[in-house]
């Protein structure tokens, strides 16, 4: 039996493709025991334990960016956390570690380095953060989500996506997306911030959505769990706070409104056109990410400032009317996406374990 350490967290971003990929591991290999290394803080500690994996943390480590107090307690506080994931590695038996970014991939890394374990990274973003930065020094196994990554032995493998949407078929479940959600006939421009909402976005879409009704479409606005939306009682536009069904959402969806996160990867990876507002704040890992997509002329790009009502009621109601344009988008957002990252990334995680069994290493 082979044990796997994966490790990553703080957000869905790295959560969402280590339970993918995990996921799949387990499918392909049942033996297999499967370990998530993350934090007692971030979003790993809910929904790793619910999807049936067992997490072991470590502390919360953000690396300094400015000399301080807690820069000089760095190194030491560094030292610890990497001793404490060695001993996890020994005390596991793990014999191959898998890292998706985040607070605790970096002493994953470095650990696995240290006990010469095969290692394999993975990249949701353009952008690389730090610690896939790192982890990319330490081994020739890193599969990344976009084309145009940059990064040591970069190998594109896509996103990892849960199972309801790699194998969505879009035809099949339009008809009953439309029935769940309470949609007629029209096109359907889907609405998403995320699942905390996006304030731009929710602002913007909520105060133009008159001239967007007008233009013959139907809205399905999921604005997440931080929206001051109020629902206007319109027909034709319908208001979620959160969605349980994002599969049926996506099959539903004729061209998106969305950031340019992991839910990017999935219009990609379904050939769903969009307009792209990336959020502003962080490394602009997100405007990196749209990259891609606007290349090829499936998505455009709007920055957060830009993306006001008097551009939705002008450009974006013009791309509306447009039904041959927005279908020419979606052919070409399909050529950016795949729909087999899980498949892609246990590829790589498999072909890392034989390589070290080959050299001896394991």
């Amino acid at each position: 039996m082979t044990t796997y350490l994966f490790a990553g967290g703080g957000t869905a971003g790295h959560v969402n493709p280590l339970l993918a990929t995990a996921d799949r591991l387990r499918e392909r290999e049942p033996d297999a025991e499967v370990l998530v290394l993350g934090t007692a803080e971030g979003l790993e500690a809910r929904l790793v334990p619910e999807r049936g994996y067992e997490l072991v943390t470590v502390p919360k480590l953000p690396f300094p960016r400015r000399p301080n107090t807690d820069a000089l307690r760095f190194p030491g506080r560094w030292r610890a956390s990497v001793g404490l994931t060695r001993k996890i590695l020994r005390e596991r038996g793990v014999d191959v570690v898998v890292g998706f970014g985040g607070y605790a991939a970096a002493p994953a890394y470095r650990a696995a380095a240290a006990e010469k374990l095969p290692l394999v990274v993975h990249e949701t973003n353009a952008k690389p953060g730090i610690a896939n930065r790192l982890g990319a020094r330490l081994t020739r196994f890193v599969g990344v989500t976009f084309a145009s990554t940059r990064l040591p032995h970069a190998r594109f493998v896509g996103l990892p996506l849960r199972r309801e949407i790699a194998q969505l078929d879009r035809t099949a479940a339009r008809r009953e997306g439309r029935v769940f959600f309470g949609l007629d006939e029209r096109p359907v421009l889907l609405v998403t911030g995320g699942s905390t909402g996006a304030l731009r976005i929710n602002a913007t879409i909520s105060t133009a959505i008159a001239a967007i009704l007008g233009s013959g479409w139907q809205v399905l606005h999921l604005t997440g769990s931080r929206s001051p939306v109020v629902d206007p009682r319109l027909g034709g536009y319908h208001i979620l706070e959160y969605c349980d069904r994002m599969d049926l959402a996506l099959a539903v969806a004729d061209l998106a409104v969305s950031r340019a996160g992991g839910t990017l990867a999935e219009l990609a990876a379904l050939g769903i056109p969009a307009v792209l507002v990336p959020y502003a704040a962080g490394n602009g890992e997100q405007a990196y990410n749209a990259k891609d997509a606007v290349d090829a002329g499936g998505a455009v790009l709007v920055t957060d400032a830009a993306f006001t009502p008097g551009w939705v009621e002008s450009s974006l109601v013009d791309l509306l009317t447009r039904p041959e344009r927005v279908a020419d988008m979606a052919a070409r957002m399909a050529t950016t996406g795949v729909r087999d990252g899980a498949d892609r990334m246990v590829d790589l995680v498999l072909e890392a374990r034989l390589a070290a069994h080959a050299t001896g290493r394991r």
